[in-house]
């Protein structure tokens, strides 16, 4: 198996976990996959997904608690706060999630 899917399941396996209702950050997803510093390598795994995939992409988003704007335009970030709202996720007037609130721990 190559490297980068080795890689990309171990995110995938995290980003599995998280429950509905709750985010976690790029960065809190690559540290919690063995990857600490690598929450760039977390966004570039989500968008490879193909569609349909069962894995929660929707939950992940930065550090400041927003959506990740794309650069492709694809309608994918306002996707990604829709279904967010729909799971319980709320957004605060400034468009960001209160992370404190929100934010997925787990269990160690």
């Amino acid at each position: 198996m190559p490297l980068a899917s080795a890689t990309y399941l171990r995110i995938y396996a995290v980003v599995s976990r998280i429950p509905r209702g709750r985010v976690a950050t790029y960065g809190q997803v690559a540290a919690l996959a063995g990857l600490p510093g690598h929450a760039r390598l977390v966004g570039y795994a989500l968008s490879a997904l193909p569609d349909g995939s069962r894995v929660p992409w929707q939950r992940v988003v930065n550090a400041q608690g927003r959506v990740s704007p794309r650069s492709s335009g694809s309608g994918h970030d306002t996707l990604q706060a829709v279904i967010l709202r729909r799971e319980g996720v709320r957004f605060g007037r400034d468009g960001a999630i209160r992370l404190a609130a929100c934010q997925w721990r787990p269990r160690r």
